[in-house]
C-alpha cells in the first residue's frame, strides 16, 4: 500500500487532496469574516452545500493546476529529474499560494464592499497608481489574513512531500510508457469534465449562478463559491452577448422601451439653468436621519448628514431612492446615462463604447458647457474615461487641483480630500460659461475611512467606521454652500444628491440584505424653492437622466431605462438590478428571474395578467439587444 502512495499518481492524488483541504480552510475564513453577511449556516441542507462547494472546488483545482497535474503524469523518466521535480515543487506552492490561497482569502475582505466574489472584472479594472499601497492597506488592517496565507502556504510546502521518492511500479520497457500514457489520458478526462462540472451530455461550462443550485439564497451561494474558478470562468465573459429572448422583436417593444416621447409641456420647467451632479461616495440612507429617523430615535448621535438632510426637506427628496449597482463603476452610467449594468458593469463591456446619446451629450448639443470633477489621479478608477464616452468635454483631476494649490491636500490614498476638492471645484463652476452641466465624484467616505487630522477629534466618531468620514463630506458641503450660495450662478443650478451605492459598512440590520442593501441617499435641490416636496414612490438612479431631461425642456426623442419622475406616470416605478438574479423593487414586491438556462431559446409566453414581470423581462431583454447591437440611441 506504502508503494503505491509514492507513485506518481499516489503522490498527485495526495497533492490534490490537500488543495480540497486548504480550500475548506479558506472558505471556513471567509464565512468567519463575512458571517453578519452570510448568515449562520444552515441546519438542514449542508449536505447539499458541501455538495456544491466540492463542485467548484474542483473547477478550481483544474483550472489552477491542469497543467500541473499532467506534467506530473507525463509517461517518460525526464520526470525523474531533480530540476523537473524542482519546477513541479515551484509551480505547486507558487501558484496555489497566490491563485488559490491568496485570491480566496483576499474575497474574504473584498465580500463586504460589493457584495460579489472576485471576478475577471476587478483585474482588469484595478488600473490605479496607487493599487499596491491600498493593497498594502488592507494587508495591515487584515493582517490575521495574511499571517492566514503565509501558514496555509507553508502547509501546502510541507504536504507536497518533497523529501518522498517517488518510484512508478512501472519502471521500463513498453509498459511503463503505455501505462503512464493510459493514466495520463485517464486524468485529463478527469480535468475535462472537473472544469465542465459533470460528464454528462447535458452538461454544460458551469458558471457562477449555478452555485444556486446547491444554496437557499445568494448569500449561501457566495460562500459555495471559490476562486481562481471566479476569476478564470469570467475572463472575457463581457465579449460575448447570451440573453433569453422572451418577446420576438415585433411585440418587445409594447412590453418595455427605452425610448422615451417627451409630453408636449412638463410639470416643472427649468430650462437653461445649470445642473450639477454630486455622486457621493458610500452614502447609504441609513446615514440621514431624515430618511431614517426610526434609527436614530433613541440614540445621542442623530444620524450624520444634518446639512445635507436640511437640503432634502427644502428640495424634492426622493425617499425611497435605490441603487442600481454595488460598485462606484456601475453608478455612472445609471446615473449620466441611465443605463444599468446587469451580469458584467456595463463600463468594462466592450459594447459600451457604441453609439450613445447620454444625458451631458444631449445637454452640450443645446449649448451647455460639461465637465466632470474627480479628486483622484487623471484616468484613475475608470470614472474619467466613462465620462468622456458619455459626452463630457473637461475632466478635471487631482493633477489640475495640485498645479494650482499644491500637493498638501492629497488624502493618503484616494485623492484630494473633499471639503477642498469641492471648493475647487466651486471655483472653477464659476468661470464656466453658462448654462453648464457638471458632475463631481466624492472620495473621503470611503475605506480606509479617515478624516483630516484637523477634524478627528470633533467629528461624531458614529456607530460605524464610515460614520466619521459621512459627517466630514456632510460638512464639505456645507462649506461649499456657505461659500458659493450667494453667486449668481449658483442661484440658476439644479443640484443633484445621489450616492454611488450603500457603505460597505453596515448599521441598521435591514440594510444587510436586500432591498435594503441598495437604499441610499437621493434628491434634487434648487437655491429658489422651485422643487420641493417628497416623492414617496420607488426611484432609481436610472430615472435621475429622464428627469433632468424634463426639468431643463428637452422635447426630444431619447434612449434611457429609467423614467422621468415628474412627467411620465404610465412607466413602471421600481429599481432594478442584478446580484445572480435579476431584481425589480416595486410596490407591490420583489419580481426577480434568472435566465442563465437557455439563453437563445424563445422563453415561455408572459400573460397580460403577469404584466410586471412581462415587463421586467422586456427590459432586460431591451437591454442585451442594445448590448448585442451596440447601440444606445433613439432609432427605429
Amino acid at each position: 500500500m506504502r508503494r503505491l502512495l509514492h507513485t506518481p499518481a499516489g503522490m498527485l492524488l495526495r497533492r490534490i487532496a490537500l488543495l480540497y483541504a486548504v480550500l475548506m480552510l479558506c472558505r471556513a475564513a471567509f464565512w468567519a469574516y463575512n458571517a453578519a453577511q452570510l448568515g449562520a449556516l444552515p441546519q438542514t441542507g449542508l449536505r447539499q452545500l458541501l455538495g456544491g462547494a466540492l463542485l467548484f472546488d474542483t473547477a478550481s483545482v483544474v483550472y489552477a493546476d491542469g497543467l500541473f497535474v499532467l506534467l506530473s503524469l507525463l509517461p517518460l523518466h525526464l520526470r525523474e529529474r531533480r530540476w523537473y521535480r524542482n519546477l513541479l515543487f515551484g509551480y505547486y506552492v507558487a501558484v496555489n499560494s497566490l491563485f488559490v490561497v491568496a485570491a480566496n482569502l483576499a474575497d474574504a475582505v473584498y465580500f463586504r464592499y460589493t457584495q460579489k466574489r472576485f471576478t475577471a472584472d476587478e483585474i482588469f479594472f484595478a488600473d490605479n497608481d496607487n493599487s499596491l499601497q491600498l493593497v498594502g492597506k488592507f494587508m495591515a488592517e487584515n493582517w490575521y489574513l495574511v499571517l492566514a496565507w503565509l501558514a496555509l502556504t507553508a502547509l501546502l510546502a510541507w504536504g507536497y512531500g518533497r523529501r518522498v521518492r517517488e518510484e512508478s511500479l512501472l519502471r521500463r520497457g513498453w509498459p511503463y510508457y503505455a501505462g503512464g500514457t493510459a493514466i495520463l489520458l485517464l486524468a485529463a478526462v478527469l480535468c475535462i469534465g472537473g472544469a465542465r462540472g459533470g460528464f454528462t451530455r447535458m452538461t454544460r461550462p458551469i458558471t457562477l449562478s449555478n452555485a444556486t443550485l446547491y444554496a437557499s439564497d445568494n448569500a449561501q451561494a457566495n460562500l459555495i463559491l471559490s476562486n481562481p474558478f471566479c476569476i478564470l470562468r469570467t475572463v472575457g465573459s463581457a465579449g460575448g452577448v447570451g440573453y433569453r429572448k422572451y418577446f420576438p422583436p415585433e411585440e418587445l417593444g409594447r412590453w418595455f422601451t427605452p425610448v422615451h416621447m417627451p409630453a408636449d409641456s412638463a410639470a416643472v420647467d427649468l430650462s437653461g439653468r445649470n445642473v450639477m451632479v454630486f455622486i457621493m461616495e458610500s452614502m447609504s440612507a441609513e446615514h440621514s436621519a431624515h430618511l431614517r429617523p426610526d434609527l436614530y430615535a433613541d440614540r445621542p448621535e442623530k444620524g450624520f448628514t444634518p446639512f445635507l438632510d436640511s437640503l432634502m426637506r427644502n428640495g424634492l427628496c426622493f425617499r425611497r431612492m435605490y441603487a442600481n449597482g454595488t460598485r462606484s463603476i456601475q453608478a455612472m452610467p445609471s446615473v449620466l446615462g441611465s443605463i444599468p449594468s446587469f451580469r458584467t458593469p456595463f463600463v468594462l463591456m466592450p459594447q459600451s463604447l457604441g453609439a450613445s446619446r447620454q444625458l451631458p451629450a444631449i445637454l452640450a448639443d443645446k449649448g451647455y458647457s460639461t465637465v466632470f470633477f474627480c479628486g483622484s489621479e487623471h484616468g484613475s478608477m475608470g470614472f474619467g474615461a466613462y465620462a468622456r464616452s458619455a459626452g463630457i468635454e473637461r475632466l478635471v483631476s487631482r493633477e489640475d487641483y495640485e498645479a494650482r494649490h499644491g500637493k498638501g491636500d492629497f488624502d493618503g490614498y484616494w485623492g484630494i480630500w473633499d471639503e477642498e476638492f469641492l471648493q475647487f471645484a466651486g471655483e472653477e463652476l464659476a468661470s464656466l460659461p453658462e448654462p453648464f452641466f457638471a458632475s463631481l465624484f466624492t472620495l473621503s467616505s470611503h475605506h480606509p475611512f479617515v478624516v483630516p487630522e484637523r477634524y478627528a477629534a470633533t467629528l461624531p466618531k458614529g456607530y460605524t467606521r464610515i460614520h466619521r468620514g459621512v459627517a466630514y463630506d456632510d460638512m464639505a458641503f456645507r462649506r461649499f454652500f456657505e461659500r458659493f450660495g450667494g453667486e449668481a450662478w449658483f442661484r440658476r443650478t439644479i443640484f443633484v444628491f445621489v450616492a454611488d451605492h450603500v457603505s460597505s459598512e453596515k448599521f441598521a440590520p435591514d440594510t444587510r440584505e436586500y432591498p435594503g442593501n441598495m437604499h441610499i441617499i437621493g434628491f434634487l435641490y434648487t437655491p429658489d424653492g422651485a422643487l420641493r416636496g417628497e416623492v414617496d414612490d420607488i426611484v432609481q438612479q436610472l430615472d435621475i437622466m429622464p428627469t433632468l431631461l424634463g426639468l431643463t425642456g428637452n422635447d426630444a426623442p431619447y434612449f434611457a431605462f429609467g423614467r422621468d419622475v415628474l412627467n411620465e406616470p404610465g412607466r413602471p416605478r421600481w429599481s432594478v438590478s442584478y446580484d445572480g438574479r435579476f431584481r425589480a423593487l416595486t410596490d407591490r414586491g420583489i419580481v426577480s428571474f434568472d435566465d442563465t438556462d437557455d439563453r437563445q431559446t424563445q422563453g415561455p409566453p408572459v400573460s397580460a395578467a403577469d404584466s410586471l414581470p412581462g415587463r421586467f423581462r422586456a427590459l432586460v431583454q431591451q437591454y442585451y439587444t442594445r448590448i448585442e447591437q451596440k447601440d444606445y440611441t433613439v432609432h427605429d
